[in-house]
């Protein structure tokens, strides 16, 4: 499973990236707005920053403006992937980029046959957001289940990006099912570090390891 990291906070990318465990970045404009930045610098600061894919959402809603708005996008970066609404102009606007060779993303998928659209439609990844699906009394990773049994079926090439992860809950779930990637916050992605066993197996070693009087190096 990929796991890309879904922030526009740079710190918090470079940090991540250090691991070696970063395959991409996931922003949208709620996430640049929160930066209080120019969206085209942080975007291309970000895939300086990261090889692999990062996402950068257009806003228009027609698809003339979303091939406009696209067109400036993927120029920032030959990692840049186009994000696109599960809408039929982002739909249409998904086509053309894709049989151009642009990467592109469809975001807020909330349904299996949005999903069997995107994936028709040559979408690179297609976004189900699992977290959203949840806040509404859905099953979140049922949705992802049924997207790999649809996608699976019909060999399909679109890599299914799993969303609005909350906990490190919806991330196992989705390894097992056999989501391609996984989009979370950096504190999410800390989360999946911690055990108690683990502190608790470091304290002792540390103890015992004390009481040698030896060093290393």
């Amino acid at each position: 499973m990929k796991f890309f990291a879904d922030t526009a906070d740079i710190t918090d990318i470079q940090e991540l990236a250090e691991t070696g465990l970063l395959d991409g970045v996931t922003t949208n404009p709620s996430l640049i707005a929160k930066s209080g930045r120019n969206f085209l610098e942080v975007v291309a600061e970000i895939a300086r920053i990261v090889p692999g894919p990062v996402s950068a959402e257009v806003v228009a809603l027609d698809h003339a403006g979303m091939m406009r708005e696209a067109e400036i996008v993927r120029k920032i970066a030959d990692n840049i992937a186009v994000k696109v609404p599960l809408t039929i102009d982002g739909l249409k606007t998904c086509k053309k980029l894709t049989d151009d060779g642009t990467m592109v993303n469809v975001t807020l998928c909330f349904s299996a046959n949005q999903a069997l659209l995107a994936g028709k439609a040559g979408a690179t990844f297609i976004s189900p957001f699992v977290g959203r699906h949840d806040d509404v009394g859905f099953d979140g990773m049922a949705l992802i289940a049924d997207i790999r049994h649809i996608y699976d079926n019909y060999d399909f090439g679109t890599e299914i990006l799993v969303a609005s992860v909350r906990h490190p809950i919806h991330i196992l779930e989705a390894a097992k099912i056999g989501a391609d990637v996984m989009t979370a916050p950096p504190a999410v992605i800390r989360m999946l570090v911690n055990h108690p066993l683990t502190d608790k197996g470091i304290e002792g070693f540390l103890k015992d390891w004390a009481k040698t009087g030896q060093s290393i190096g």
